[in-house]
């Protein structure tokens, strides 16, 4: 498999794991950790030889558990041990497969917790004799809205096992959900490792709404090879593309909005440089390992200054030489700050050029805590592109109630002046209050409304029953009009007694 000596995170995670112990490791892609957690697990089948599923691992995306699935088929071909690959998309006949897979039972199964899931309800799925549970890409299954997935599937699993937990970076999120699944946990946390000195890093200091425009410039000035253009926001990939097109630019956008066999095909036309840019995000964008890429761009900032880091690590590979451009905008500084302080180096910061449009100063102190106050809706006014990077998201608005009939109506002071307005509200909702009989239908019997009875649903007044059947009324206009002329059609509007 092209290893000579261990990684660092080999060197340290496989003694703690071949000594039983639970784990939490913060490395990166590329740094050797899938071997570093199966190789344990592989020596555990070759020496207990058990007749049961020994390993669950669960990972992000159906790309790299088709990655780790040929891993073990490597690493395990001496030893015998069998893997299945469960995952979602793809073609019909897949679910089948996977479930004659996990009916038969196999050594290890790779899964996304979503598909896995899916076929845990089914009934036909034991993970009642686990040994070890594995979370590989821990950080970007919370990203992607996986922890109650894994929770839910860890509830199934037997409480003495062995758990490993690996993530590219270590926010709180991550130390508070590996309290829920770990047991004393030994940590392990390699330094990030600094980005390659043959890596050309430029940010431009550029309103949210003028970064299109930039891009564009930028592009036009650039011998571009092949680049990743990363944006963290799926719902850019598409104006991103488009405008890209319109440019005469060989490219193309990956999102999971795809289906599973457009992704792949996607990922490996880049691969086979039949196209120049892949504009993805950071979670669509796992897996790819391309050789020669000339440029990589950050559309918008990472969340974690590990994650700018891993962006740009992909080029500059191998000797060669590349470059990274960094968006920056008013509201990004703080994380530039923290970008910098971990790499422990100063970038330059260039201004938007003049004929695109005015440049925000860099000053983190005077933005902090400020959201992106340029920002708009994609291919909004004039065709910029203006992306919401790091905007909260809304709150749901509350449901209002509808509030008494005496709140709406409250009675003026006495000998309070009145207006020609309040004159006529008060006569719309005495209107409201007191339609106009209605002739009844010809050998009908009168609706309880038009005999002066109350409505059944009127008795409690304050009921927002009684006030939308008020505003059902008045938007259809019933009641209000007095007796129809003889001969007219009757309406089809249901009786007021059943409103």
């Amino acid at each position: 498999m092209g290893y000579t000596k261990p990684s660092p995170i080999q060197e340290q995670a496989i003694p703690a794991a071949l000594a039983g112990k639970d784990l939490i490791a913060c490395a990166q892609t590329g740094t050797g950790k899938t071997a570093a957690y199966l190789l344990p697990v592989l020596d555990f089948i070759a020496y207990e030889r058990p007749e049961h599923t020994t390993a669950l691992i669960l990972c992000p995306t159906r790309e790299l558990a088709k990655q780790i699935d040929e891993q073990v088929e490597g690493f395990g071909y001496h030893v015998g041990a069998s893997s299945i690959a469960i995952y979602g998309g793809g073609k019909s006949d897949i679910w089948e497969q996977q479930k004659r897979a996990l009916t038969q039972g196999a050594d290890i199964i790779i899964a996304t917790p979503g598909r896995l899931i899916a076929h845990m309800q089914l009934g036909y799925v034991k993970l009642d004799q686990i040994d070890f549970l594995i979370l590989d890409e821990a950080d970007k299954m919370m990203d992607m809205g996986f922890a109650e997935d894994i929770i839910q599937i860890v509830n199934q699993l037997p409480t003495k096992r062995q758990t490993l937990l690996f993530s590219a970076t270590m926010p709180n999120k991550i130390r508070e959900f590996s309290k829920k699944i770990l047991h004393e946990p030994e940590e392990i946390r390699l330094a990030v490792s600094k980005p390659a000195e043959n890596i050309n890093q430029q940010m431009y200091m550029v309103y949210d709404t003028n970064k299109l425009a930039l891009l564009e410039h930028l592009i036009g000035q650039l011998e571009v090879q092949s680049m990743i253009l990363f944006t963290s926001r799926k719902m850019n990939v598409g104006p991103i593309e488009r405008a890209l097109r319109k440019k005469g630019l060989n490219v193309r956008g990956i999102t999971s909005d795809r289906t599973q066999e457009e992704r792949e095909q996607v990922l490996r036309e880049f691969k086979n440089k039949q196209f120049q840019i892949l504009v993805a995000t950071d979670v669509m964008s796992r897996g790819i390992d391309v050789s020669e890429l000339s440029h990589v761009v950050n559309f918008d900032l990472p969340r974690d200054a590990e994650d700018y880091v891993h962006r740009i690590g992909r080029t500059a590979r191998a000797g060669t030489s590349g470059m990274a451009i960094t968006f920056v905008s008013d509201h990004d500084q703080d994380a530039v700050v923290k970008i910098e302080k971990l790499i422990e180096r100063e970038l330059e910061k260039k201004p938007t050029p003049e004929e695109i449009g005015p440049s925000p100063e860099f000053d983190p102190k005077k933005y902090r805590g400020r959201g992106p106050a340029h920002a708009g809706k994609p291919g909004g006014r004039g065709g910029k592109l203006a992306p919401r990077t790091g905007r909260p998201e809304r709150a749901a608005a509350p449901v209002a109630t509808a509030p008494a009939p005496a709140a709406l109506a409250a009675p003026a002071a006495e000998g309070a002046a009145t207006t020609p307005e309040t004159e006529e509200q008060k006569r719309r909702k005495s209107r409201r209050r007191k339609p106009r009989p209605q002739g009844p239908a010809e050998g009908s019997a009168p609706a309880a409304s038009e005999t002066g009875a109350p409505r059944a649903e009127a008795a409690d007044e304050g009921t927002p029953a009684t006030d939308a059947a008020k505003r059902r009324r008045k938007r259809g206009g019933r009641n209000r009009r007095g007796p129809k002329p003889e001969g007219a059609p009757q309406s089809v509007a249901a009786p007021a007694a059943s409103e």
